[in-house]
């Protein structure tokens, strides 16, 4: 039996942390694409509350760049049934609505389970159940920049809604809640994180995995 439960939950899972647009999201996909069949990628993205419960207009307003807009609970049942080595089924958020998608997608564990996401370091209770973490460093016009693109292109946002809710919430929280967590992470790269830096995250992760530093299933 382990002898501490709470940071073998989620051994040989690895977090990518990192603002609005940073890119972890794409260092998370590339990440795993080099690591192959032994690895799989989960976003935090898929958490988000279901809000069908609200009129529109209310959902609309809602902070999602504070860690409350997280069903943690979610997060926790997918990492326990993970953890047990079973299927687990994933709830598919649509970012247009602010609703949840009637159907899970399954997700099947890995022996390395690439998560990325805003705040998977905010709380020592989930920071705790990562093996390996990276935070990636963007300035904030580079975020801001991405962000507007990818909003108005694959969530039917506004340019200007998207600037708007970037000044009043994104940035505020992002000073608040996803810069600090920098000081948890084990690794820090600067965005724009080049192919070659992705090879090296690669084998310095096997190389761990070969000393077991980090718990080989």
């Amino acid at each position: 039996m382990p002898t501490n439960p709470e940071k073998q939950f989620l051994s040989n899972h690895i977090a990518i942390v990192g603002g609005s647009g940073s890119g972890k999201t794409w260092l998370a996909e590339k990440l795993c694409a080099e690591l192959g069949t032994q690895a799989a990628h989960l976003s935090l993205d898929d958490f988000y509350r279901d809000l069908s419960h609200l009129e529109k207009a209310t959902r609309d307003n809602v902070n999602f760049d504070d860690p409350a807009a997280i069903d943690w609970a979610s997060v926790r049942a997918v990492a326990d049934t993970l953890a047990q080595g079973e299927m687990a089924q994933v709830p598919i958020y649509d970012f247009a609505t602010h609703t949840r998608r009637p159907e899970t997608r399954a997700f099947a564990p890995r022996e390395l389970v690439v998560w990325d996401g805003l705040w998977l370091l905010h709380e020592n209770a989930i920071r705790g159940r990562f093996v390996w973490s990276v935070f990636v460093d963007c300035p904030e016009a580079e975020r801001l920049s991405r962000r507007v693109a990818r909003d108005v292109l694959v969530r039917g946002r506004t340019e200007e809604s998207v600037r708007l809710q970037c000044l009043n919430q994104v940035q505020p929280m992002h000073d608040r809640f996803v810069e600090p967590q920098r000081d948890f992470a084990d690794q820090i790269l600067a965005a724009p994180v080049t192919a070659a830096q992705v090879v090296r995250l690669k084998q310095e992760l096997l190389e761990r995995i070969q000393r077991r530093e980090v718990p080989h299933t």
